[in-house]
């Protein structure tokens, strides 16, 4: 029984560890990359640039996830009560699926505008387009890294990670279509880049939107299979049948699950106690952290 103790306060300690590492992150990304939006308006609307002011929407979209991230996480952070029982995990899911919106909604409303400068180019100052963005590189990829070490154990920074990521691609290309129009003047490629950086946003948006939508609705959680977590069921000793096994996030890095379990009849009662234990001690290596399991009869 000690074993399992310290199992749970070791993870524990490590979950409280996480969050204080992620809620870090999300503090600092948001200042960095509002300094960085801020720049980005004023130059595009001093220069006149397309592909500046789309990547500052872009970029003003990744702020506000990042807020409601971090908003999301201190709410999850407040006790249950009698009517919250699980108190307010589900925000941080709530939280993913609001930015995918937010993105969406950014990617019409760019688009269109893009769009609309294509088909009638205006002049632009590509040396400037290029040195702002290449102040954009370095914040982007300085705030990307922050949640390089939680991106595997939590959606919204997986999130933020990718996002930011792109950010940097997207600053770099804006970079070269600077120069590029510096020594050519073309510039219709501003609005070209305010396109691509468009469908950019729609291919990070989608697969945000499908996770976190998936969440939303209690379907399984991405890397877990129901059928590998019967047979660790099974494989616990004493254990006969498994059965009605239901498993669903309560937020963006706890699962929970429930199942039917029928044990070895000759059991005393201390002793199914003990393999249920086991069973959900077994199941945290899973990322299960609360198990409901319900015994019954084995049936042929």
């Amino acid at each position: 029984m000690s074993h399992d103790h310290d199992h749970h306060s070791h993870s524990h300690m490590h979950g409280l560890d996480f969050q204080q590492s992620n809620r870090r992150a999300f503090i600092v990304g948001i200042y960095l990359n509002m300094a960085f939006v801020i720049a980005e308006i004023v130059g595009g609307l001093i220069f006149n640039s397309m592909s500046l002011l789309t990547d500052a929407g872009h970029n003003l979209s990744d702020v506000a996830s990042l807020f409601l991230s971090l908003l999301a996480f201190k709410m999850a952070a407040r006790k249950s009560s009698a009517v919250y029982t699980y108190g307010f995990k589900k925000t941080t899911v709530l939280a993913a699926l609001a930015n995918a919106v937010i993105l969406f909604i950014a990617i019409g409303i760019l688009g269109f505008e893009s769009f609309t400068r294509l088909l009638k180019p205006e002049k632009v100052q590509g040396g400037v387009i290029a040195w702002i963005a290449a102040l954009g590189i370095v914040v982007n990829t300085i705030t990307a890294f922050l949640f390089y070490g939680n991106r595997k154990k939590e959606l919204n920074a997986k999130s933020a990670y990718l996002h930011l990521f792109a950010d940097a691609l997207i600053s770099l290309g804006v970079v070269v279509t600077g120069i590029i129009i510096v020594y050519t003047g073309w510039y219709w490629l501003d609005a070209a880049t305010g396109i691509i950086i468009m469908i950019t946003i729609l291919i990070s948006a989608w697969g945000l939107l499908r996770d976190s939508f998936k969440m939303t609705i209690d379907a399984v959680p991405t890397g877990i299979e129901l059928e590998n977590i019967k047979k660790i069921i099974l494989k616990v000793d004493h254990v006969k049948q498994v059965g009605h096994v239901h498993v669903w996030p309560l937020s963006t890095t706890e699962n929970a699950l429930t199942a039917h379990v029928a044990l070895d009849e000759q059991l005393s009662f201390d002793e199914k106690l003990k393999v249920i234990a086991e069973i959900r001690h077994e199941l945290m290596h899973e990322n299960i952290h609360h198990s409901t399991i319900e015994l019954q009869k084995f049936i042929e």
